[in-house]
């Protein structure tokens, strides 16, 4: 099954720890990285915004992407969160296996 990397942002280093903390443990995700802060500029209701914010980003496997997403959304502050899905085409194949192994099969 190949594996997956999904980049979130979020409010806060908190945030990230919780959402990544939590996907973990119901072994949607094998790992969590809390990359730390960032400055996100973008345009939102018609206005340019420029803010902090933490970024995470998530392994798991394609076949718990939904899922993952889904999870995501639901513990996350925001109304309209920032999560991406980029397939992984290459790597260390023994940790992508353990990847593999540590998510929800």
């Amino acid at each position: 099954m190949p594996a997956i990397l999904c980049y979130v942002t979020c409010a806060d280093r908190d945030e990230a720890i919780t959402i990544g903390r939590t996907l973990v443990e119901e072994r949607l995700a094998a790992a969590a990285n809390v990359l730390g802060d960032t400055v996100s500029i973008y345009r939102w209701d018609g206005q340019l915004h420029e803010k902090p914010e933490t970024a995470l980003v998530l392994k798991t496997r394609a076949g718990l992407a939904e899922r993952l997403v889904a999870r995501v959304q639901e513990l996350h502050s925001y109304a309209c969160p920032s999560v991406v899905v980029l397939r992984v085409t290459g790597g260390n194949a023994g940790y992508l296996e353990w990847v593999e192994g540590e998510t929800e099969g």
